[in-house]
């Protein structure tokens, strides 16, 4: 994850986002090189950084009151702290944004444009930047002004209804999935958007604006589910672990806990039937092919139950494995991070606090997630720790060639913190 050598590091990112979904885009831009600078408001911050418990430690392992939510997507960023609601705060973003390649903000529709810090005015002064908007419904429609969470997208796109328990089992309600996930996979489209429009501007010259809506992300993650509605009309239904048009494919008691078994193909059934002793699975006309088998699943499940308990889960796992049938324990968040395979891959990196930023906040350094984006030549670069609020105010502000006076100016008037 260390380099000198990165993907963007001649991109600048003007990050005027907050929460989850623009910051999770901008640490990905910062990952891969981009100077990212995270403006934020004096003596606040971001909102999630108050987003606790958890919280982070301090070096004695006591909890400070820097919530650890923030350290999830704010990494390899510089913070600078200007209050846009004053002229003189806007005066300076529209300074930052003419040395900016592209902007990202998730402020509610036409909220910026009484700041003159909408696409149509920070267009007017610099043509190459790239604006992207991320809000819950979109710069258009009947909800655009509306506020938009992750929670209410989950349930108004449909992911809450086919996700949980059976409708009619205990506890067969409909149920959020574990994360934020429309907030982060808004990240990654937002990402793969900018770096398109970046692609564009090599061609044209001209940077343009993205709407990045959370309520469409959730409509297009609905993948298979929502490919099968539209096109049969069959509205899908919660059915817990399993999968509705794969058998087997879920979740299976064992000796001593659960597995996960994900059979994928007619090939893959056959070496589990034939590992779990029993042959004539694969040439049952019920059970032949995965259309038979989703067909007859009532009477295969049970089957799979009865010989699975037989086993403990690492039996299964060491069984299978060699037979290339997927199998793996249905881990907690500890239990994966101690896994042989998450460990070799390096997935948790450790970031030093600057000094600075050390004694402001009380912690010493942060951990965190690696980057999945493994690119060979040009990997992600760990340069920063999530930044301390406003840890690079006179730094960058110096940049835009503010002397020492005019920095105690705006800090001395509430503009800067």
């Amino acid at each position: 994850m260390t380099t000198p050598q990165a993907a963007l590091p001649h991109l600048k990112v003007l990050d005027l986002s907050r929460v989850l979904a623009g910051p999770w885009c901008t640490q990905m831009l910062a990952d891969l090189g981009a100077d990212v600078v995270k403006v934020e408001r004096p003596g606040a911050g971001d909102d999630t950084r108050h987003w606790g418990p958890p919280f982070l430690k301090d070096a004695q392992g006591h909890d400070t009151t820097h919530a650890s939510y923030y350290a999830a997507c704010n990494r390899n960023k510089r913070s600078i702290a200007i209050d846009i609601a004053q002229p003189e705060g806007q005066a300076l973003i529209r300074q930052m944004a003419l040395s900016s390649d592209i902007l990202v903000e998730n402020f509610k529709v036409g909220g910026l444009a009484h700041y003159g810090l909408d696409y149509a005015s920070l267009h007017a002064l610099n043509p190459r930047l790239i604006y992207c908007s991320v809000t819950g419904f979109g710069q258009d429609g009947p909800y655009a002004e509306r506020a938009g969470y992750d929670l209410m997208i989950q349930a108004m796109s449909g992911m809450m209804s086919i996700t949980g328990k059976t409708e009619g089992t205990p506890g067969g309600t409909p149920q959020r999935v574990g994360v934020a996930l429309t907030d982060v996979f808004t990240g990654v489209y937002a990402c793969s958007a900018i770096l398109a429009a970046v692609e564009v501007r090599h061609r044209t010259g001209l940077g343009q604006h993205i709407d990045m809506s959370l309520l469409d992300v959730g409509m297009a993650i609905l993948a298979n589910q929502a490919a099968g509605f539209l096109n049969t009309g069959a509205n899908p239904m919660r059915q817990g672990n399993s999968h509705p048009s794969l058998v087997p494919y879920q979740d299976f008691a064992t000796a001593d806990g659960a597995m996960l078994l994900a059979v994928g193909n007619d090939g893959q059934f056959a070496r589990f039937a034939q590992a779990a002793e029993q042959p004539h699975w694969a040439a049952d006309l019920r059970f032949a092919t995965n259309t038979d088998r989703v067909r007859h699943r009532d009477a295969l499940i049970p089957l799979i139950e009865t010989e699975a308990r037989k086993r403990t889960t690492a039996q299964w796992v060491a069984l299978l494995e060699h037979r290339a049938v997927p199998c793996g324990p249905i881990n907690t968040v500890a239990q994966a991070f101690d896994d042989a395979q998450v460990q070799a891959r390096h997935l948790v990196v450790q970031q030093s606090v600057a000094s600075a930023a050390a004694a402001q906040t009380g912690v010493a350094s942060i951990a965190s997630v690696a980057s999945p984006l493994r690119l060979q030549d040009t990997p992600p670069v760990l340069r920063r720790a999530p930044p301390a609020l406003g840890e690079h105010t006179d730094e960058v502000l110096a940049e835009l060639g503010l002397d020492a006076q005019a920095l105690a100016h705006l800090r001395a008037t509430g503009i800067v913190g």
